[in-house]
C-alpha cells in the first residue's frame, strides 16, 4: 500500500506516512497472536505435569503476553511518528487499573452477570452489549480522556484509535486474569485461545471507540457524537462476543479453532474498515483546508487599483 504523503503544514490531525505501518502491524499482530496459540497448544502436555500454582502463574503470564505483543508491534511497525511510550503504556495501565477496580462491583455486586447473562440468547446478546460492551467502553473512553485526550502528542486521527486499543488490551488483560483465577489456572490449548479471542475483542472494537476520538479531537462534533461512539462500539462488543459463542461447530477443538479464526476475521474487518474511514476524512480535511487556502490568497483588489487598471486597459 503506497503511503500518501502529506505537506509538513498538513492541517491538524491528518495523517501521513502512518496509514500503511497501522495496518501492517495488525497483521503482524494477528500473525504474532497465532504463533503465540500454536506455542502453547505444542505445550499443552507441559501443563499436566502443573500444580494448581504453577499452572494460575502461568495462566497470569499467559494473560499479559497478547497485549504485550499487540503493544510492542504497534510500536516498532509505527516508525513514521510513534507515539511516547510512556503514553501508550499509561493509556494501557489506566485502563487496566479502571477495569481492575471495577470488575467485582459492577459484574458481581450490582449486575451479577454470571447468574443471568448465560441463560437465554437473547440475555447474552443484551447483557453483552449493555452491561459488558457498555461498562468496557466506557472505562476505554475514559482512560484516553484522562491520560492523553488534551496532550500535545495526540496529534493525528490514528492517535485516537491506536490509545484506544491500548486501553482495550487493558481490559482485556483484567478480563484474561479473572478468567484464570475462576479456573484455578489455565490449560495450555484451551486457554491460549480464549485468551486471544477475548484480547482482539476488545482491542478491535475499542479502535472503533478511537475513531470517534480521534474524530472529536480534531473536529467540530455535535455533544451526541462521542456518547454514540461509546454506544456502538458497546454494541460491537456485544455482537462479537454473541457471534463467537453461537457459530454452530462440532467437537471442542473445532470450536476453539473456529472461534480464532472468527475473531481474526472481524478484527481485519473493523481494522480494515477504520483505516478506510481514518484515510476518508484525513482526505476531506485536506480538500477543505486546501481550498480555504486558496480562497485566503485572493484578494480582492481596492477601488483606486480597480480604476486604474480599467483606464489602462480602455
Amino acid at each position: 500500500m503506497q503511503a500518501n504523503i502529506l505537506p509538513e503544514d498538513s492541517p491538524p490531525g491528518v495523517t501521513s506516512s502512518r496509514q500503511p505501518g497501522f495496518l501492517q502491524s495488525i497483521s503482524l499482530e494477528l500473525l504474532g497472536l497465532l504463533v503465540f496459540v500454536l506455542f502453547f497448544n505444542l505445550l499443552a502436555g507441559i501443563g499436566a505435569s502443573l500444580n494448581e500454582t504453577g499452572l494460575v502463574v502461568l495462566g497470569l503470564l499467559m494473560a499479559v503476553i497478547p497485549a504485550l505483543l499487540w503493544l510492542a508491534i504497534f510500536y516498532r511497525i509505527d516508525h513514521a511518528e510513534p507515539e511516547p511510550k510512556r503514553l501508550v503504556i499509561g493509556v494501557y495501565l489506566t485502563g487496566l487499573l479502571l477495569a481492575a477496580a471495577l470488575y467485582t462491583p459492577i459484574y458481581g455486586a450490582i449486575f451479577a452477570i454470571d447468574q443471568w447473562i448465560g441463560a437465554y440468547w437473547w440475555s447474552q446478546l443484551l447483557g453483552g452489549f449493555l452491561v459488558v460492551g457498555m461498562v468496557s467502553m466506557a472505562i476505554v473512553y475514559g482512560a484516553v480522556r484522562v491520560v492523553v485526550f488534551d496532550n500535545p502528542e495526540f496529534d493525528e486521527r490514528l492517535d485516537g484509535i491506536i490509545y484506544a486499543v491500548a486501553a482495550g488490551l487493558g481490559v482485556a488483560t483484567v478480563n484474561n486474569f479473572v478468567y484464570v483465577m475462576q479456573h484455578g489456572g489455565v490449560d495450555l490449548n484451551i486457554g491460549s485461545i480464549r485468551m486471544v479471542v477475548d484480547t482482539l475483542g476488545y482491542a478491535s472494537m475499542a479502535g472503533v471507540l478511537g475513531y470517534f476520538i480521534g474524530q472529536a479531537r480534531f473536529e467540530k462534533t455535535p455533544a451526541y457524537y462521542l456518547p454514540g461512539g461509546v454506544v456502538l462500539s458497546a454494541a460491537l462488543i456485544g455482537l462479537y462476543f454473541f457471534l463467537i459463542d453461537h457459530t454452530a461447530a462440532v467437537g471442542l477443538q473445532v470450536e476453539l479453532w473456529r472461534d480464532l479464526a472468527l475473531g481474526i476475521f472481524l478484527t481485519l474487518v473493523a481494522m480494515g474498515a477504520l483505516s478506510w474511514l481514518v484515510r476518508r476524512a484525513n482526505e476531506e480535511t485536506a480538500r477543505v483546508s486546501q481550498l480555504s487556502t486558496a480562497g485566503d490568497s485572493w484578494e480582492p483588489k481596492s477601488a483606486d487599483e480597480a480604476a486604474s487598471n480599467s483606464g489602462g486597459e480602455s
